[in-house]
């Protein structure tokens, strides 16, 4: 099956001929690799149209973070830091997501132009997001996810880390579905990093392809995540790389993702990965 056939197609969203670009614009001040740096609103939002300029397809905005061992943030916090971004990317013509585990967040965020909530915990976290999302009529990014930040780390304990993480999706998927969000308008994605080793990590990036036995868009997150600083520590090194000095491996993975039929890679620095998929594509048509 080629993989212009696997990636598939998300109701309400554009359609590219190729994997996706999806920038990450955090508006926080403790991201695990750019805390603070666009935690104003203007700047935020001159850094999306940024990533939009390097060859992003969408921005996906943030207000908290979800690395491991991060606190939550309050509701009005959250709200504080990410609608004025999305209404201003939005109002420029950006294709804009909103990464939020808080339904009021999510609905005030497609109020303020929104077409995509991606949710880390796939609607586990606030009972009120699925039926916020199939209200909204939205698509719906269902990631896999074992608990919140403080305790994820705990939670990495599996026999079989693909088919484990396939059947814990499909069960989410079907939740969600049928809460009232149409099937047309889930993306799923395996949350690399999320109750996940490296070993976990990398024993899914190679098994991609398994995921599309779920019949949905597959979106991957890999950008500058602890396997990739766990992959590039040298022999005698006393600790991996900074996550800004990860990108050209979080490339490499998308170039990985985008060859096994991925819709979307999720990333910080996009103009690598922007070649990357475009390589990808043009391999795959010259097959």
């Amino acid at each position: 099956m080629s993989t212009s056939r696997t990636r598939g197609t998300v109701r309400g969203l554009p359609e590219w001929d190729r994997c996706a670009v999806m920038g990450v614009v955090n508006v926080t001040p403790d991201s695990f690799s750019d805390g603070g740096r666009w935690f104003d609103t203007t700047v935020a939002v001159k850094h999306g149209l940024h990533l939009m300029s390097e060859g992003a397809d969408l921005v996906d905005v943030g207000g908290e973070s979800t690395r491991p061992g991060a606190s939550r943030v309050d509701e009005a916090e959250e709200l504080r830091r990410v609608i004025p971004v999305v209404k201003g990317l939005a109002s420029e013509g950006v294709t804009v997501s909103v990464d939020t585990m808080r339904a009021r967040v999510a609905e005030q965020a497609v109020a303020a132009g929104a077409v995509l909530v991606n949710d880390v915990s796939g609607g586990l976290a606030d009972p009120d997001m699925i039926p916020a999302v199939a209200a909204a009529e939205v698509p719906f990014v269902v990631m896999h996810w074992r608990g919140f930040s403080e305790s994820m780390n705990s939670r990495a304990v599996y026999g079989d880390v693909v088919a484990e993480v396939i059947d814990e999706l499909r069960q989410r998927m079907e939740a969600v579905i049928a809460g009232g969000v149409a099937p047309e308008r889930v993306v799923i994605d395996p949350g690399l990093g999320f109750a996940k080793d490296a070993a976990h990590d990398l024993k899914l990036v190679a098994h991609l392809t398994e995921l599309h036995a779920l019949g949905r868009p597959l979106l991957v997150a890999a950008s500058r995540k602890r396997f990739l600083g766990h992959v590039l520590t040298g022999p005698g090194a006393a600790a991996p790389p900074p996550a800004r000095e990860r990108d050209a491996a979080t490339a490499a993975v998308s170039a990985l993702a985008a060859q096994a039929g991925a819709w979307a890679v999720r990333v910080h620095e996009v103009r690598a990965t922007a070649d990357a998929v475009r390589v990808a594509r043009a391999v795959e048509g010259a097959a």
